[in-house]
């Protein structure tokens, strides 16, 4: 009988069955295309595992952008509300928009952040990638979000969602984004992160 080899090397005997080639590859290939060659879906069981081992990144306090933003333990308690929503709103985003990786969303949530300083300013200018996916994503994020103002808006009489708060919600998402990308070419690590913040199916909306 002949050995049957990896879909991808072609030399090494299969292992496993991989839901991104819909084809049998060995270990060694699963280690090193996985998320670099390899469009892994979320609930492939291999990519799961490792994800248990992926250490976050160390980051530098002189090269975290908008160091300047303080976000605070203090802060997020009080919008608490407001961090998960943005972080639904940022993985809606991803999953809706075809090929997006956690770069273009890196990207997207930079536009955001440079919009809205802008705009503190007094300067209404809207940034906006060159990057047709993080450009995307940016503007889901800015769809979902101003309809959630409205929403606010009509329930309390008010409109109480602060842009200040918002941008320090974003400096906070772009700081996790920056620890938890783990530098694949094809990298979803942080996008996958988000899914825990979706509310389960038989969660019932506050009122």
């Amino acid at each position: 009988m002949a050995r049957v080899t990896c879909s991808i090397c072609e030399s090494r005997p299969v292992r496993r069955f991989c839901p991104g080639t819909r084809g049998d590859i060995c270990t060694i290939c699963c280690g090193t295309e996985r998320e670099n060659s390899i469009d892994c879906p979320f609930d492939c069981e291999y990519l799961q595992e490792a994800r248990k081992h992926e250490k976050p990144a160390e980051l530098d306090p002189k090269s975290v952008p908008n160091a300047d933003i303080r976000v605070s333990d203090e802060f997020l308690s009080a919008q608490h509300q407001l961090v998960v929503a943005c972080g639904r709103i940022l993985f809606a985003a991803a999953v809706e928009t075809d090929s997006a990786i956690d770069n273009d969303v890196r990207e997207a949530i930079d536009a955001l952040i440079r919009t809205l300083r802008t705009a503190e300013s007094g300067l209404i200018y809207e940034s906006r990638p060159a990057n047709p996916l993080a450009a995307s994503v940016q503007a889901h994020f800015q769809q979902e979000l101003e309809k959630m103002r409205q929403d606010v808006a009509a329930r309390t009489g008010v409109h109480s969602i602060r842009d200040k708060d918002v941008l320090g919600v974003l400096a906070f998402w772009q700081r996790m984004e920056l620890r938890v990308n783990n530098g694949r070419r094809r990298g979803r690590a942080f996008i996958d992160s988000l899914i825990g913040l979706m509310p389960h199916p038989d969660e019932v909306a506050p009122s």
